[in-house]
């Protein structure tokens, strides 16, 4: 083994592999593993390809390895610009602010807090270990499995289990469990899947994959084990910090912050299956500002097109929509349209973008993708030029009549099958980097607006990968049932996203498939997902309310039409629940302000919008272990009631600090569990150190 110090970084070359750790941030590295026969590009010396990280190129160099001890007392100590580099016989340190990485003499990593206090480090079961556990399985930390055939690789790294270890973030994933320790996660998108792979430990480390092949993180009892299908060498990054806070500092300094969010963003949003005509969406908009109720953005669903992949309005039901556009700004609203992917092979559009390779290839078989209400092709969002043949389209169609906002669906993309041995992209084979494809789609709208000359970017993403936040997305969380079970679901999705550097998400109020409005389960459902709603980064209406199908089948001009699903507005589920949903569009008004400054908060530092409790509350033991309750920013605690039938609601109040009851304003000492009156108009809502907030 060869250790080297160059270019501010320790190089390990073993003759089968070079191994690259580099400082990248504050109390941060980066640690990459090529092929030691490979050629490593230009860009991937210092950054990565810009198709396979989540990483900016700013802030590798803001620190300089230094060979000698440090004298804080130095006039050249600038405190976290210097990265620190010491050899004790055979074993090699690198230190950088908080987080040392100790290199040993058989090549194993090993991470370190300032207080010499183990993170975590690689797990190893080979002969040849030196003064540690000794077994001959051959199984390394770090490993480069050629596939046969091919130029690429099986990623592998191990790490050592820790019985004491809580696992968070990693995304969007389908099932109740905030804490992922004993989870086995697929890395790749799904509808209502999104793999967004960086993680917080309860040991005070953050830890990113930086790969977006198809792969598996298991955070087993015995190994940590991320895995990568096919990719071209071993790519992470680690972290360290006092606090969930300060580890969220470091990474969203290295990975990217949402911008700021528009100031239509904080309030109300409505949506439905689809607002079939021009007419029917005016209307409503109309009745809402009639009945005096606030309203940021109406959303104008799939299907208004001529065609999949035309990214045009249908004139004969949507006449003007110039002066639709133009008439709902008078009324203090926002128009959100809806953009698919998906490139129909009658689209006007379609030769064109086939000709130029704009579109997603199949290695075999038939070419398309999806056949749901047409024959269609994805286009290739990781192609620069397709980026900016869409774009430009929906530019000149859309902007160019005052719409500012674009609901960017079917992200993940939704293959009819997932085959992501089959796909291949501009960047390269979809097992290769398929996860970055709702990155790459919204990249191509935020840099057009920015062009066209927009300040604050928002666009409604149904998926993301690490990163995607700084692209201004919108995440919300698919096609989810509309049940208690899936409003469960939704609140360890949502902080799970925002563990993982994604602060903008929401969810389909009420859920998406199924819900019949006159159905009173449902209807107790969807009011507690309201108020539920009216705490969430971003309070947004949806669902297609079943039945659906009630209109006959239409066409025009050949292409077939989408049915509209039932009323979904806030009259729609009977007098008294019009009443409890009416109160919560105020109770949204009232905390606007409050909004704001998280939001601002959000985008200097990275902070999440929604936090798990032990986000604030560190120091809390019981905090580390709830999982049905969050903060919203640092003030407000929030406890949405997902039983139904439900009169009343246990709740854990953190230490340290009083609580005062938005509803009743009693006032709770800390570091207890209380439980506190639900009705069906009620969400329990605690205000933090008594503040002073108007919240009901």
């Amino acid at each position: 083994m060869t250790v080297n110090t160059e270019n501010s970084r320790l190089t390990v070359s073993t003759g089968r592999a070079r191994l690259i750790v580099e400082p990248w941030g504050e109390s941060s590295v980066r640690v990459r593993m090529y092929p030691e026969l490979s050629e490593i590009p230009e860009c991937e010396r210092l950054s990565g390809s810009p198709y396979y990280s989540a990483l900016t190129e700013t802030v590798s160099h803001a620190c300089t390895i230094r060979s000698e001890e440090i004298d804080t007392t130095d006039p050249w100590y600038k405190g976290e610009e210097y990265a620190k580099y010491h050899q004790t016989g055979r074993e090699y340190y690198l230190t950088n602010g908080k987080l040392t990485v100790r290199l040993d003499c058989e090549g194993r990593l090993s991470f370190y807090n300032q207080r010499g206090e183990l993170l975590t480090e690689e797990y190893w079961r080979d002969r040849n270990r030196i003064n540690r556990y000794c077994v001959p399985l051959r199984i390394t930390g770090r490993e480069l499995k050629p596939r046969q055939g091919g130029t690429d690789y099986e990623v592998t790294a191990r790490f050592e289990a820790f019985d004491d270890e809580k696992i968070f973030g990693m995304g969007q994933y389908q099932d109740r469990h905030l804490n992922k320790k004993g989870c086995v996660l697929e890395l790749c998108h799904r509808n209502s899947q999104a793999s967004v792979p960086f993680c917080i430990s309860s040991r005070g480390y953050g830890f990113l994959w930086n790969n977006p092949a198809v792969g598996t993180a298991s955070f087993g009892m015995n190994k940590t084990e991320w895995y990568a299908n096919s990719a071209r060498y071993l790519d992470y990054f680690i972290t360290a910090g006092d606090t969930p806070a300060e580890i969220t500092e470091h990474y969203t300094a290295a990975a990217g912050r949402a911008p700021r969010m528009p100031e239509y963003g904080l309030g109300y949003w409505q949506c439905k299956l689809r607002y079939r005509t021009q007419e029917e969406l005016l209307a409503v908009a109309r009745e809402h500002k009639r009945r005096g109720l606030p309203m940021d953005a109406i959303v104008v669903d799939f299907f208004h097109w001529t065609m999949q992949g035309d990214f045009k309005f249908e004139p004969r039901d949507w006449p003007d929509p110039e002066a639709m556009v133009k008439e709902l700004k008078d009324l203090g609203i926002e128009t959100v349209v809806s953009v698919w992917p998906t490139i129909d092979e009658r689209s006007e559009n379609f030769g064109e973008m086939a000709d130029k390779g704009m579109l997603v290839s199949a290695d075999r078989g038939n070419g398309l993708h999806m056949t749901w209400m047409g024959n269609t092709v994805f286009y290739d969002a990781t192609n620069p030029q397709a980026q900016k043949f869409v774009w430009e389209k929906c530019r000149e169609n859309y902007y160019k009549i005052g719409i500012r906002c674009f609901w960017l669906d079917e992200a993940e993309p939704e293959y009819g099958p997932y085959d992501f041995d089959n796909y291949r992209y501009y960047a390269g084979s979809a097992l290769q980097c398929t996860n970055i494809y709702p990155l790459m789609y919204a990249k191509g709208f935020y840099d057009g607006l920015k062009a066209a000359g927009e300040k604050d970017v928002l666009s409604l993403v149904r998926c993301a990968w690490a990163g995607s936040q700084k692209y201004g997305v919108l995440t919300w969380s698919g096609d989810i049932h509309s049940s208690f079970r899936a409003m469960r679901e939704q609140l360890q999705a949502g902080l799970s996203m925002s563990v993982a550097g994604i602060p903008w998400w929401t969810s389909d109020i009420g859920g998406f498939l199924g819900g019949d409005i006159s159905d009173e389960g449902f209807r107790e459902l969807l009011v507690r997902w309201f108020a539920w709603g009216c705490f969430c980064p971003v309070f947004r209406m949806h669902g297609e309310r079943s039945p659906w199908y009630e209109r006959e089948e239409e066409f025009i001009n050949g292409v077939r039409q989408l049915t509209s699903g039932q009323d979904n507005e806030v009259w729609s589920f009977g007098e008294d629940n019009y009443e409890i949903l009416k109160k919560y569009l105020f109770v949204r008004e009232n905390i606007r302000p409050y909004m704001r400054k998280t939001m601002d908060e959000c985008s200097a530092c990275g902070a999440p919008v929604m936090r798990p409790l032990w986000y604030e509350f560190p120091e809390d033991n019981e905090a580390w272990s709830v999982e049905d309750e969050y903060t919203l920013g640092a003030s407000l605690l929030v406890a949405p009631v997902m039983e139904p039938g439900a009169k009343e609601r246990s709740v854990y109040l953190p230490g340290g600090t009083v609580w005062r009851d938005a509803n009743t304003g009693t006032v709770y000492k800390g570091g207890q569990r209380v439980t506190v009156p639900a009705p069906i108009d009620v969400i329990p809502v605690f205000v933090r150190d008594n503040a002073e907030m108007t919240v009901f």
